[in-house]
């Protein structure tokens, strides 16, 4: 009897482990402890956040002229980064929506897109969701902008991401996702800026979609997380990547869709394209209680914090785009 216990304890050990490296995929890569802040500004960060959160709130789907201003606002930042600027227009349900995009480097061969939605659910500020994310967005442009890289990097601002349209072919991800498997576009990874500004270092401050995902991960929310599909092996890619630009602890998980949250903004359109995608966030409303109310305001967030994880994809993108 004793032998078996013994047996069954081994037997959950391994499991445990074997789960963890499944779903965590640990990585020796040390953080970087170099202060990075001030390579992005982080001043520029707020006024971004501020201006879609504030000046143009609401900017849901029936707010279309609040969703055009910020479009426009999008487009002129796009259009100072010595890129391609382009609308992408689409009608659903009799009025006019637009994605935002800006081409940097190189015009032909392979892509890395990098996006964010712009659109916000009900009547609310949205400043972490997603206004954090569209700042990170035009940030990570200006850091490209005057670069040499080797490969195409498109940058995104989608809209209708939230509800009514969310998980239709409505969202501005699927329209954009779909027109570049049409054009049998070579993407080799698509990230997705989806809330990056919401950090606490409170203890029990950070929750979980399971129980036994607790024992893998933080319970203080002040890291930054990468989603990836189960098999995939781009969130380790992008960990390890972004973990040497930055103090923020980058932690990621490869998972289902099933679970909740996993495919909840506008990579899970490029999944479905076959693509590889990944989602850059600050894990939403597991940590962020403010998430789709009238708390979701541009002092909760961050700023610090927000410029270390920006620079950090931008120097990550740089350097792949030049290993591709």
């Amino acid at each position: 009897m004793i032998k078996f216990f013994i047996g069954i304890s081994i037997f959950l050990i391994f499991l445990l482990f074997f789960l963890w490296f499944v779903i965590a995929r640990p990585t020796l890569v040390q953080q970087n402890q170099f202060d990075r802040k001030g390579a992005v500004d982080k001043k520029l960060l707020e006024t971004h956040v501020r201006i879609l959160s504030e000046k143009y709130s609401p900017r849901n789907y029936q707010n279309i002229e609040n969703l055009n201003a910020v479009a426009n606002y999008i487009k002129k930042q796009f259009e100072g980064m010595g890129g391609t600027v382009q609308e992408q227009k689409y009608i659903v349900d009799g009025d006019e929506y637009k994605n935002i995009i800006v081409a940097l480097g190189p015009s032909e061969g392979a892509k890395i897109i990098v996006g964010a939605h712009y659109d916000v659910a009900g009547p609310y500020p949205g400043a972490d969701d997603n206004a954090s994310g569209i700042a990170g967005l035009i940030e990570v442009a200006r850091q490209l902008k005057d670069k040499s890289l080797k490969t195409n990097i498109t940058l995104v601002a989608y809209t209708l991401e939230e509800p009514p349209y969310f998980a239709t072919s409505a969202m501005g991800s699927y329209i954009h996702a779909e027109n570049e498997k049409r054009l049998a576009s070579d993407i080799k990874i698509m990230l997705s800026l989806e809330m990056i500004g919401y950090y606490s270092e409170l203890e029990d401050s950070q929750h979980y979609p399971l129980k036994l995902l607790e024992i893998f991960y933080p319970n203080q929310g002040n890291f930054i997380a990468i989603v990836d599909q189960t098999f995939s092996n781009w969130g380790l890619k992008v960990k390890r990547g972004l973990s040497k630009y930055m103090s923020v602890p980058v932690y990621s998980i490869n998972a289902p869709s099933i679970i909740p949250g996993v495919d909840f903004s506008d990579h899970r359109n490029y999944w479905k394209q076959g693509y590889d995608a990944v989602m850059i966030t600050d894990t939403s409303f597991y940590r962020n209680m403010a998430y789709h109310t009238e708390n979701d305001v541009a002092e909760n967030l961050n700023y610090n914090k927000m410029a270390e994880v920006v620079y950090a994809v931008s120097a990550y993108i740089e350097n792949l785009s030049n290993e591709i």
